[in-house]
């Protein structure tokens, strides 16, 4: 008989050989309900310490179903734990990524309103515009680059579902990757003659200087996070396919939101973005 990898085995590789929660659909519903509550949930892995990133995957599939039979739909993919300071904080050495809804869209000059939220923080990012599909395995720089349409100033709005942000690996995968929400600027920029490593960023909230960034700070090149994306995806199947945003992970470390802050990136290249923080 075929020996089949457990979790016991101490050679097996624990992202890709563990076998899935089965209480996936039970996890997604509590993470479905504190999403519409705004209530949080305490952390799965403080029940079970053993669950790693395809436990976190099972439950987030189940996530995005009910999320999507709410009428909700998806519309790219947010690519999270992009920079080095952000995998030694969770004690990972790879991204993780989760889907961007149609419903947690905002655009540049729009205000957010904090109550949509539990504990919500911002990061200015580089979002890609898909301009052709784009399916893995194999998938190099080269070729991600070529079916990058434009990219535009971003800002993420993370937030956890998970008490006090208390989160472990396969608890912010569950959740989506802490996704809650992004704003996007209305020009989309070409990438030609652009090196995406070197755009520099600058944060100001209520005009004072909060911090600075990159694109280097993710992953080395934004575009490596397309490439990343669309071979993980395509394991599965899946593919990145025109049209669709691809936000390749904060320049910075997260700034906590609070009512009435005016939030400004302004981007080498790209042009600015704000966003103001409603009650």
């Amino acid at each position: 008989m075929a020996h089949i990898p457990t979790r016991s085995d101490p050679d097996t590789d624990d992202w890709e050989y563990r076998m899935p929660v089965t209480d996936a659909p039970a996890k997604a519903r509590a993470l479905y309900d504190a999403r519409r509550t705004r209530v949080p949930i305490p952390p799965f892995t403080d029940e079970d310490p053993t669950l790693g990133m395809a436990d976190g995957y099972a439950v987030q599939r189940e996530l995005i179903e009910l999320l999507l039979a709410d009428g909700d739909r998806v519309i790219g993919h947010k690519v999270g734990l992009t920079s080095k300071p952000m995998q030694k904080m969770i004690g990972v050495d790879s991204p993780d990524h989760g889907p961007v809804l149609a419903s947690t869209v905002y655009r540049d000059g729009d205000t957010i309103p904090l109550d949509r939220f539990i504990q919500p923080k911002i990061e200015a990012e580089i979002v890609f515009v898909l301009g052709e599909r784009l399916q893995g395995p194999g998938v190099t720089v080269t070729q991600a680059h070529a079916a990058i349409a434009g990219a535009v100033a971003a800002m993420e709005i993370v937030d956890s579902r998970i008490v006090d942000w208390k989160i472990k690996l396969a608890d912010t995968v569950a959740d989506l990757a802490s996704n809650g929400a992004m704003a996007t600027s209305s020009r989309i920029v070409p990438l030609d003659g652009i090196d995406t490593r070197l755009i520099g960023m600058t944060l100001t909230r209520n005009g004072e200087l909060i911090d600075t960034g990159a694109g280097a700070a993710a992953l080395g090149d934004p575009v490596a996070v397309v490439a990343w994306l669309a071979n993980v995806l395509g394991e599965n199947g899946v593919a990145l396919e025109p049209g669709h945003l691809i936000m390749t992970g904060a320049l910075h470390a997260a700034v906590p939101m609070t009512a009435g802050d005016v939030f400004r990136a302004e981007f080498d290249r790209l042009g600015p973005i704000t966003v103001r923080v409603g009650a």
